[in-house]
């Protein structure tokens, strides 16, 4: 049996963020493929966290800049080792290479942190986003170097992918684009779901710790909802997510029809009862999985250009405020409207987040890059240069001898 070891940002928590449900949904995957699995975190677990221990997953904490990591992972000898997000292979990737060389190294993104980070920026300084921008982004420096040094990187989105080999001209076989991976009893049908008719109200859902997220919903409130309750007065919309700031709760105005709930436990159970999902983010990255959500309950989502990056075929978003009101006005009036906008979710879906489909793939390109791990690792030469930081130490060196002499005088 094969080894593989996941080192986490933070401990899966598959009911709060699109972040652990994609963390969970690659766990699985590699369990149906008869991998021993083992997740280990520096970090603390929370209520949200999921019990690995019923998917038969062994746990363990692990310390920072600590050197028991390099014998737990030598005792280990894992055959692939999963880093999660560019900070986990900053701290650990260089223990891996050194204490388990013969491990497949990989990179999971969930999305670019640098892209929406230089996003988040541009959006709080009203200027408009640029690659150039981002390339001069410190923390893509620090995102484009982990993927160098690690063997192979997950993107979820396939805009990702292109921006990486056309902005910093990354090696295609250093990529591999794995968007989320759909269980196909999860992709209902409308024969299965509430009717139209039978639906009600908005719904936004979102991590009260992911700034698009908070941005969206104070969106929501100010631009968007008082124009859609204009004509719509009887209607509602539903604010769900974990971690909400105070910022957010306090907006909760029922004579406003704009409720506040907080963490939502059965997520599915709740958008088969509404008729519009609303996803007005102004920036991130990634593929946002509050639209995946919508799309596999038959809940139309109305979102921006932001909202629909990196889904196939996904055209149809508003950037304006009333084009953006509008739509989701005329998609929750019109039934004619709402059934085309449900079938194209169960369809995109279908063809192009299916687990069934993606898994193969996925295994394919791991197993193609563990058989040639030597080669593929020599023709990756800047990969090798970051890993040598040869520069690196003699600028260390150098602080820490001054500040040894400082000492002495």
């Amino acid at each position: 049996m094969k080894t593989a070891l996941f080192i986490g940002f933070v401990w899966p928590e598959p009911k709060t963020t699109a972040a652990g449900h994609r963390m969970l949904q690659l766990l699985t995957s590699f369990k149906k493929k008869g991998f021993d699995l083992i997740f280990t975190s520096t970090a603390q677990k929370t209520n949200y966290s999921e019990d690995l221990s019923k998917l038969d997953i062994t746990t363990t904490t692990i310390k920072l800049n600590d050197s028991s990591f390099d014998e737990f992972i030598k005792k280990l000898k894992p055959n692939i080792a999963v880093f999660d997000r560019f900070m986990v292979e900053e701290q650990f990737g260089w223990r891996v290479a050194e204490s388990a060389p013969n491990a497949l190294r990989v990179l999971n993104t969930e999305d670019l942190h640098s892209l929406r980070n230089t996003r988040e920026v541009c959006h709080k300084k009203g200027e408009e986003f640029t690659t150039e921008k981002w390339i001069g982004n410190d923390m893509a420096k620090r995102e484009i170097a982990s993927i160098y040094r690690s063997d192979l990187t997950l993107l979820i989105s396939p805009t990702e992918t292109e921006l990486l080999k056309a902005e910093f001209h990354i090696p295609e076989d250093l990529l591999f684009t794995l968007p989320f991976m759909v269980e196909a009893a999860a992709n209902k049908n409308n024969q299965e779901l509430p009717s139209f008719e039978e639906r009600k109200d908005f719904l936004f859902i979102g991590n009260g710790k992911h700034a698009p997220n908070v941005d969206a919903i104070k969106y929501l409130k100010t631009s968007i909802w008082p124009l859609i309750r204009q004509e719509l007065p009887q209607s509602n919309l539903n604010i769900y997510g974990a971690y909400l700031p105070q910022q957010i709760t306090e907006m909760h105005k029922p004579k406003e029809g704009f409720y506040v709930h907080g963490w939502l436990e059965d997520l599915d159970k709740t958008l088969q009862q509404i008729r519009i999902n609303l996803a007005p983010l102004r920036f991130g990255a990634g593929i946002k999985g509050k639209v995946i959500d919508g799309m596999c309950n038959g809940t139309p989502t109305i979102t921006t250009a932001i909202g629909a990056e990196g889904i196939p075929n996904y055209t149809d978003y508003y950037d304006e405020p009333t084009d953006f009101a509008q739509k989701a006005i005329e998609t929750y009036c019109n039934k004619e409207t709402w059934l085309l906008v449900q079938k194209l979710g169960f369809n995109t879906i279908k063809n192009h987040f299916s687990e069934e489909q993606l898994t193969p793939i996925l295994f394919h390109k791991i197993d193609l890059v563990s058989q040639q791990l030597e080669g593929h690792r020599s023709k990756n030469f800047f990969g090798a240069l970051l890993m040598h930081q040869t520069m690196a130490s003699t600028k260390y060196m150098s602080k820490w001898i001054e500040e040894k002499n400082k000492k002495t005088l």
